[in-house]
């Protein structure tokens, strides 16, 4: 993205560095020094998002936060599949071209099964996890995403994206817990991410993927076992309209080990609604489960 004279940088102060992968050339943050730690965000948002979080943390950690194509400042090619697993890969390029070890990795909505099934081929570089509102297994037989996926990725919600970028406009807003956190000004940032019906495919391909994807969740959710007894945190915001507690109560099932902190007033986008909060948790977390090793530490 040439122009991006829309970016706030204060509140985005951050150089960008891009990564060719094979369809497009992939933005991404990298502050800070230390252990790294891996930010995987999902639809229709980009590291924007995190940006609170990389403030607080660049001072001692390295932070690292990708925007998939089709997001943020990523290339929007035209013609490549967006498909969730091939998102995957792409992080799983990243990873390996930066050299980094001992991960961290932090994820929500669709960062969670992207950011995880990196974390599921790889256990061995992923040293601890933090999970905010997302899924990682099927839903084919739950009718509640059966029909949000049904119509947002149908021909009507497609077409609801790409003119109006509907996703960005009208869904963020109502995943919010309290919907004025979530201003003109930082709502801009999300909606010119996504300025132009060309841009919008990968926002609107992510919605079908919810059911589309179902075999490779369940391999992806078959192999969740070989990340037990990682140290993991779940930061949840309760009034979250696509990941209820239900779905907090399935990670918490899977992982008994992992510390649960409940938002009461906060909705899906945890990291926009409760950065405080968020970063009231995930800084003692990491300094109790410090990584030994300073490998991934370079720069």
């Amino acid at each position: 993205m040439s122009n991006t004279n829309w970016i706030d940088r204060e509140e985005y102060p951050f150089e960008s560095h891009y990564f060719d992968v094979p369809a497009g050339s992939l933005h991404y943050v990298d502050e800070g020094c230390g252990q790294p730690i891996v930010m995987v965000h999902g639809n229709p948002t980009w590291s924007y998002l995190y940006r609170h979080l990389i403030k607080r943390l660049r001072s001692e950690y390295r932070c690292l936060a990708p925007d998939h194509l089709g997001f943020g400042l990523s290339d929007k090619p035209k013609d490549w599949s967006y498909l969730p697993a091939d998102h995957a890969t792409n992080l799983t390029a990243l990873i390996e071209e930066l050299g980094l070890k001992n991960i961290t990795l932090v994820v929500q909505d669709w960062g969670g099964p992207i950011g995880l099934s990196y974390a599921v081929d790889h256990p061995e570089n992923v040293a601890r996890i933090i999970i905010m509102n997302t899924w990682a297994w099927p839903v084919n037989r739950d009718w509640y995403y059966i029909a949000f996926s049904g119509f947002v990725g149908g021909p009507i919600g497609r077409m609801l994206i790409r003119r109006y970028n509907f996703f960005a406009r009208s869904i963020m807003r109502q995943a919010f817990g309290d919907k004025h956190k979530l201003t003109k000004a930082v709502h801009e940032h999300y909606l010119r991410a996504l300025a132009t019906p060309e841009d919008r495919k990968g926002c609107f391909v992510f919605p079908k993927q919810i059911i589309g994807s179902t075999p490779w969740l369940g391999q992806l959710w078959d192999r969740i076992p070989t990340l037990n007894g990682k140290p993991k945190l779940i930061v949840w915001g309760m009034k979250d309209i696509a990941f209820r507690e239900k779905e907090l109560k399935r990670w918490e099932r899977t992982f008994p080990e992992a510390r649960s902190i409940r938002l009461s007033s906060v909705g899906h986008y945890v990291q926009e609604e409760a950065p405080d909060e968020l970063a009231e948790a995930v800084v003692p977390f990491l300094k109790e489960t410090s990584v030994a090793s300073n490998e991934g530490a370079q720069q």
